[in-house]
């Protein structure tokens, strides 16, 4: 099992940046595929970008280019930054764990992220 707090959420401008992070609390960290979801209001949950235990990277095309997720597996945290922000990411951005072995998932309490000027 694993635990998982976000931070880093807030207002920002149109254009502007920001770099939310996610701490996991387990002792096997490296072998979760880590991900960033979100959620809009009146929206479904969605993926935003998620990575491998081998760092491979995906992204929801609406984020290619824009943002980009990381991990630290020494640290056990992954981040996302986010880049040339636009007022359709504003949502709750919820951090992810899932287990290749057991394919349980995990999720964060969230993090709100709006994008207004």
């Amino acid at each position: 099992q694993v635990q998982l707090m976000e931070s880093g959420g807030g207002l920002v401008h149109p254009g502007g940046s920001l770099e939310v992070s996610c701490a996991a609390y387990t002792t096997i960290f490296a072998t979760y595929v880590m991900g960033w979801y979100r959620q809009a209001p009146g929206n479904q949950r969605e993926l935003v970008a998620r990575i491998t235990p081998g760092s491979s990277t995906e992204y929801a095309d609406s984020v290619r280019g824009r943002f980009a997720i990381s991990r630290d597996n020494a640290k056990n945290t992954v981040s996302l930054q986010m880049n040339y922000l636009k007022p359709e990411d504003t949502a709750v951005y919820y951090c992810n764990a899932f287990a290749i072995d057991t394919q349980m998932d995990y999720w964060g309490q969230g993090t709100p992220v709006t994008v207004s000027s």
